[in-house]
């Protein structure tokens, strides 16, 4: 059992700093690519290497198990990353990357109330998420003044509310038995199903003679194979591991790693704001990790 929670830890943590990372390519692309664009390519790409990896098929899936993974790819695939991307077109990155970090709270309120399975919360959560919300607030916000812009911070609060959602049906999903490899393949499925009529509102371009420089290449296979493909198999396999509560408080630590990233790769100046910061996410993550027993989910 100790094995299985520490494997589930470090595959959380393996996937928030992929995911903590995938600004830099995101921005790369931005310059040639929607960002509708690019959310279709790298899932599809992620779709097609799952099923390279895996190509059995899924059998006895019943009626309310296909529902379930139909959820899924509508709210963790589909409407999680364009109500993030609309939102950063109304609204400051720095707002979204605040309000986004809000989803271990939603994902808490909803698991107390869908998921029988996961341990009670305990004052400890509370705590921490508070302290780690005023580290997310404090590197957000380094030296600049938050201001409300109410249409694209609602449509944030949806989206960390969706992403909610996505994790509670991953934690079912996770109690089906299937392998995750497929589990995975089926949801990204559903997603790009969702997002095909999306592709016609912000007018998709499918432009695939832009892969040829290999600058965009190489984003879009990291953002595909990387972020995509191997991050939601490790993703839900910490929520197999933990449940969705723990696993989701290391979204916490996303502002963290996209500020250590900017300061190694991009050469972004250290402020003590953001290492104040930083110093307080992680104490908020431990603190809502920790439970004072010892002793993990009741699984």
């Amino acid at each position: 059992m100790g094995n299985r929670k520490s494997a589930g830890h470090l595959a959380a943590l393996f996937t928030i700093i992929i995911w903590g990372t995938t600004f830099i390519s995101t921005k790369v692309l931005l310059t040639d690519f929607k960002p509708v664009e690019i959310l279709f390519f790298r899932f599809v790409m992620g779709f097609l290497a799952l099923l390279l990896v895996s190509p059995h098929r899924m059998k006895g899936v019943d009626c309310k198990q296909e529902i379930t993974f139909v959820l899924a790819g509508l709210s963790g695939i589909c409407l999680y990353y364009l109500l993030e991307n609309i939102a950063l077109t109304y609204t400051m990155a720095s707002n979204v990357g605040v309000i986004i970090s809000v989803a271990p709270f939603f994902t808490a309120i909803l698991s107390r109330s869908f998921l029988k399975s996961e341990e009670k919360l305990r004052i400890n959560f509370f705590i921490g998420f508070v302290v780690a919300m005023a580290g997310v607030v404090l590197i957000s916000f380094n030296g600049s003044r938050m201001e409300l812009n109410p249409a694209g911070d609602v449509l944030a609060v949806f989206a960390a509310f969706v992403w909610a959602c996505y994790s509670i049906l991953t934690r079912k999903i996770s109690s089906f038995g299937y392998p995750v490899i497929l589990t995975t393949r089926r949801t990204f499925f559903y997603g790009i199903l969702f997002m095909v009529p999306a592709l016609f509102l912000f007018d998709f371009e499918m432009g695939l003679e832009r892969f040829a420089d290999m600058t965009h290449l190489l984003n879009i296979l990291y953002l595909g194979l990387g972020a995509s493909a191997l991050c939601f198999v490790t993703w839900n396999l910490a929520v197999k591991a933990l449940g969705a509560v723990k696993t989701s408080v290391y979204i916490y630590m996303v502002p963290v790693i996209t500020v250590v990233t900017s300061v190694f790769i991009l050469k972004e100046p250290v402020t003590w704001v953001s290492v104040m910061g930083t110093v307080l996410a992680v104490a908020g993550l431990f603190l809502s990790e920790y439970n004072g027993k010892g002793s993990g989910n009741r699984e």
